[in-house]
């Protein structure tokens, strides 16, 4: 073999080399940059998470080349320009994406709903409540769609210093407020009835839950209002949420997979869901699918993909007098909306009591003034002026 063909594979083989190197650094680079992105918590400018296409040729561009300068800068010119216009397409899909989705809603503004704050959403008595407890007081927690009530009776009946997260006010939301009631360590949870692992998780501390219904609200599915579909039949909801129901054709509307979001196992509306089945099994979700905060899956459903394709669930109280989010829409369920009226007249078919959870042996005698206050007209008066429809 000649010098001249000695160089020649010498020089492919080196090329083979470097161009190998090459690719496994990009696909190392790539890797890094989809970890850094996956682990942020919220969403990056598009160029930057396009960032791993430019490396690929950033990194080969240097390493092969044609005979002549001319063919390789035609050559990486057509490459770049195919790059660049991939890379363009997807940034304009993205913010077309954004402009026709809304910015997301926090799962809910405590600072909002603050007792003995003159600039508080919560409901108020016209005048001085009839209970006023100074001492023992009770140690209360609640799910975030109940925040608002409870934040409201501390307001009318706790001294004017009581503060959140004082060990007398709190807020740990369903999972966490369950836990700890559980364990003993709050006298009073307001929320959703528990789920069945919620009271086996008490029981194996020897508590038992007291159920105290103080009022009443409607468990709602909900979905984009680009949707076509108002209405579904409880059996119809069911079978979506089972998996037998598939695409929107199949209940009258766009030709379309259903994306049906879920809450995290324990949480009031998932437990809510599972009581609503009635014994049907519920499919697995995604996990892109199962959000931990009730927000979570009101904003998923307004800003997912095709938008309309999409279904979740909630209460009615949570939709519409907290998050109110412009861009889904609350279904009818058997052609019965769930308004107030139909909430009080039990024509809506899935109404579920608001409870106040205490357990069994609570030695603080208070905690008995409290609920009976709750049920009182005063107390009651707080529910309504909330937004949730009282017991009476």
């Amino acid at each position: 073999m000649d010098k001249n063909n000695k160089q020649f594979w010498f020089n492919i083989v080196l090329k083979l080399i470097l161009t190998g190197g090459a690719v496994l650094a990009s696909f190392f680079a790539m890797a890094v940059i989809i970890i850094l992105v996956m682990s942020i918590p919220y969403r990056l400018n598009p160029v930057v998470e396009w960032l791993p296409v430019f490396i690929v040729p950033a990194l080969l561009l240097p390493l092969i080349w044609f005979e002549n300068r001319k063919k390789t800068f035609i050559g990486w010119s057509i490459f770049l320009a195919v790059c660049l216009a991939v890379v363009g397409i997807n940034i304009v899909i993205e913010y077309y994406d954004d402009s026709i989705t809304i910015n997301p809603t926090p799962n809910i503004s405590v600072h909002e709903y603050l007792p003995f704050d003159e600039n508080s959403k919560i409901a108020v008595l016209d005048k001085e409540a009839s209970l006023k407890l100074s001492e023992n007081l009770p140690k209360v927690d609640g799910a975030a769609a109940v925040f608002p009530v409870y934040s409201a009776f501390v307001n009318a009946v706790y001294p004017e210093d009581t503060k959140l997260w004082n060990g007398v006010f709190e807020y740990n939301n369903t999972v966490g407020g369950y836990k700890l009631l559980g364990e003993r360590c709050t006298d009073i949870f307001f929320g959703a009835y528990p789920s069945e692992e919620q009271i086996e998780e008490a029981e194996y501390h020897g508590t038992e839950f007291i159920y105290t219904p103080i009022g009443y609200d409607a468990f709602v599915f909900f979905v984009h209002k680009d949707n076509p579909i108002d209405n579904l039949t409880t059996e119809q909801v069911q079978a979506i949420y089972s998996g037998e129901i598939t695409n929107w054709s199949e209940v009258g509307g766009k030709n379309e997979k259903i994306a049906a979001f879920q809450r995290n196992q324990g949480s009031g509306s998932q437990s809510m869901l599972i009581r609503f089945m009635n014994g049907k099994e519920i499919m697995e979700a995604p996990s892109e699918m199962v959000n931990d905060l009730m927000s979570g899956i009101v904003e998923r459903v307004s800003d997912y993909k095709s938008k309309s394709n999409s279904i979740g669930f909630s209460f009615r109280y949570y939709l519409e007098g907290i998050i109110k989010n412009p861009d889904i829409k609350i279904l009818s369920i058997d052609g019965i909306a769930p308004s107030v009226e139909n909430i009080k007249n039990g024509t809506y078919p899935i109404t579920g009591p608001l409870y106040a959870v205490t357990y069994k042996g609570n030695t603080n005698e208070n905690v008995d003034k409290l609920l009976e206050w709750v049920l009182s007209e005063e107390g009651q008066e707080l529910i309504e002026k909330t937004g949730y429809v009282g017991i009476n």
